[in-house]
C-alpha cells in the first residue's frame, strides 16, 4: 500500500453525499470511486481493487446490511464504514455484528470520517502483511502454469475459497494437490488459523483414529498423557485430509460422524466436543471404483466431495512445462549459491516437453534439481535432458557400471533393489500406499526395505 494510493468506495444514492465524501478523500490524496446502489458498489468491487468502501445504510433497492453481508461473504477481510442519517444503536450494533469497521452519522464529523478511514486502511495493510508472512512461512506458493485446465482450476479456487464447503481434490500423485488445499486455505475466511494435514496413508490404521480425534491418559497401553487430535488443532481452520482413500472403514465411519455432528470424542473419553473444521480431502484413487468394490463408504463420498477439483497430470499440459521448470530453477537459485546464474536453453525445455512424467510435477522438480546440479557450466541444454532420461530408465551401462562397483552378488542385488525402490517411490511423490499397489508388494515390505535401506525422502 506504500507504493500506491489506496482506493476507497463511496456508495451512497444522494449524488450530492456521494460528491462531497470524494472530495474530501481525494484531497487526502485517495483515489474514489462512487457507487449510487449496492449492486453497482458489489459490481465495483468485483472488478476493481479496493481497499475501503464507505457504506450507506438507507439506499433504494439493497440496502446497506444486504451489501454488508455480501462483502463479508466474498470478502471477508476488506474493512467498510457505515454511514447514516437515521442512525439507531440498534442498527449500529448490528452492522458491527455483521463485520462493519465503524459506524458514522450523517452528516459525518470531518475529522471522526478520516480517523476512521485512516484507522481501516492501516489494519487492513496490516491483514495483508500478515497474509504474506503466513503464506511464505507455509511455504505457500501460486499454481504457476497458463493452459486452460489450470486456468479453469484457478478461477474454481477464487470462487470456492472464501465459501465453507467441503472439497475433495483428485489426480495423480504429484500433481499438486496439497498446494491447492493450502491455497484454498490462504485465500478463505479461516486464513488467519491454523492449516492441519494429515497423510492417512502414512499412518497405521489402528493409530488413525487417535491421530484425528486425540485420545484421553489411559485409554491404551502406551497413552501416558492426554493428546489432542488433529480435528482439535485445526479448529476454526482447515483440516486437509490427504489420501483419504487409503482410509480404513472403522475410520471412514467416524469420520462421517464428525462431518454430521461437528463433534468429536477423543479415544478413551465420553466428552463430546464441539469443533469448527473446514474439511478438505485429497486422493489420487478413483473412490467411485472403490465404493463399487466396498472399500469406500459411498455416504461419506457424498459428505466431501460437495466441490470437486480434479488435477490434470503433467503430460496433459506440456505447455505449462518451460514455465515449472523455469520456476524451480529459480527457487533453486533463490536458496543456494551454486545453482545461481544456471538457465535452461530453448532445445533443453522443448526435450522436457516430451517427456511422460509419470510423477508429473514432482518428478519434474526432482529432475530440474539434478540437472542443475549435474549440467557443465551455466545452462542446461538438450544432452543434460536426454542424459537425465537414461539416468530415470536405468541403461546398460547404468547396470554395468553397478556390477562393475559391487563386491558380491548379494551386494549388486542390493543396491539395485534400492536403486529401484528409490526410483518407484520417488515416481509415486512418495507415497508408500501408491507404490506398493505399482510394483505388487505389501506395503509393510517397502516400510522394512526403506529402513533396512537407510532410505529417506
Amino acid at each position: 500500500m506504500a507504493n500506491k494510493k489506496p482506493t476507497i468506495l463511496v456508495t451512497d444514492d444522494e449524488k450530492s453525499i456521494r460528491n462531497s465524501l470524494s472530495e474530501i478523500l481525494e484531497f487526502e490524496q485517495y483515489n474514489v470511486l462512487q457507487a449510487e446502489g449496492g449492486e453497482t458498489a458489489l459490481q465495483q468491487i468485483r472488478e476493481s481493487k479496493v481497499d475501503l468502501v464507505i457504506l450507506d445504510i438507507k439506499m433504494k433497492g439493497m440496502d446497506g446490511i444486504e451489501v454488508l453481508e455480501n462483502i463479508r461473504e466474498t470478502h471477508p477481510d476488506l474493512p467498510v464504514i457505515m454511514i447514516s442519517g437515521h442512525g439507531t444503536i440498534k442498527i449500529a450494533v448490528q452492522a458491527t455484528k455483521i463485520g462493519a469497521f465503524d459506524f458514522i452519522e450523517k452528516p459525518p464529523d470531518l475529522n471522526r470520517l478520516l480517523i476512521s478511514v485512516r484507522n481501516a486502511l492501516s489494519r487492513n495493510e496490516l491483514v495483508e502483511e500478515n497474509k504474506r508472512i503466513r503464506s511464505e512461512l507455509n511455504n505457500v506458493k501460486e499454481m504457476v502454469g497458463e493452459s486452460p485446465a489450470i486456468a479453469r482450476i484457478k478461477k474454481t479456487i477464487e470462487k470456492v475459497a472464501p465459501s465453507t464447503s467441503r472439497i475433495l481434490i483428485t489426480g495423480e500423485n504429484g500433481t499438486g494437490k496439497e498446494l491447492v488445499a493450502r491455497w484454498i486455505h490462504e485465500k478463505s475466511k479461516r486464513a488467519s488459523k491454523k492449516f492441519v494435514d494429515v497423510n492417512c496413508a502414512a499412518i497405521p490404521s489402528e493409530l488413525l483414529e487417535s491421530e484425528l480425534f486425540g485420545h484421553e491418559k489411559g485409554a491404551f497401553t502406551g497413552a501416558s498423557d492426554r493428546r489432542i487430535g488433529k480435528f482439535e488443532q485445526a479448529d476454526g481452520g482447515t483440516l486437509f485430509l490427504d489420501e483419504i482413500g487409503d482410509m480404513s472403514p472403522d475410520a471412514q465411519a467416524k469420520v462421517l460422524r464428525v462431518l454430521q455432528e461437528n463433534q468429536i470424542t477423543r479415544v478413551g473419553g465420553n466428552e463430546r466436543i464441539d469443533v469448527d473444521v473446514r474439511v478438505i480431502c485429497a486422493t489420487n484413487r478413483d473412490l467411485e471404483e472403490e465404493i463399487r468394490e466396498n472399500r469406500f463408504r459411498e455416504d461419506l463420498y457424498h459428505r466431501i466431495n460437495v466441490i470437486p477439483i480434479k488435477l490434470p497430470p503433467l503430460r496433459e499440459r506440456k505447455d505449462d512445462i518451460p514455465l515449472l521448470a523455469r520456476w524451480f530453477l529459480s527457487q533453486l537459485s533463490d536458496k543456494e549459491i551454486i545453482y545461481a546464474g544456471k538457465s535452461f536453453t530453448d532445445d533443453a525445455l522443448e526435450e522436457l516437453k516430451s517427456h511422460q512424467w509419470s510423477g508429473n510435477i514432482r518428478e519434474l522438480q526432482n529432475a530440474v534439481e539434478r540437472m542443475a546440479l549435474l549440467s557443465d557450466g551455466e545452462s542446461i541444454d538438450r544432452d543434460d535432458v536426454t542424459h537425465l532420461g537414461s539416468m530415470k530408465t536405468g541403461t546398460k551401462s547404468d547396470l554395468k557400471e553397478l556390477a562393475e562397483q559391487s563386491l558380491s552378488f548379494q551386494e549388486y542385488k542390493e543396491q539395485a533393489e534400492r536403486y529401484y525402490l528409490l526410483n518407484k517411490l520417488e515416481e509415486h511423490d512418495w507415497n508408500v500406499s501408491a507404490t506398493a499397489d505399482a510394483i505388487d508388494i505389501q506395503r509393510s515390505h517397502i516400510y522394512n526395505k526403506m529402513k533396512k535401506y537407510d532410505i529417506e525422502r
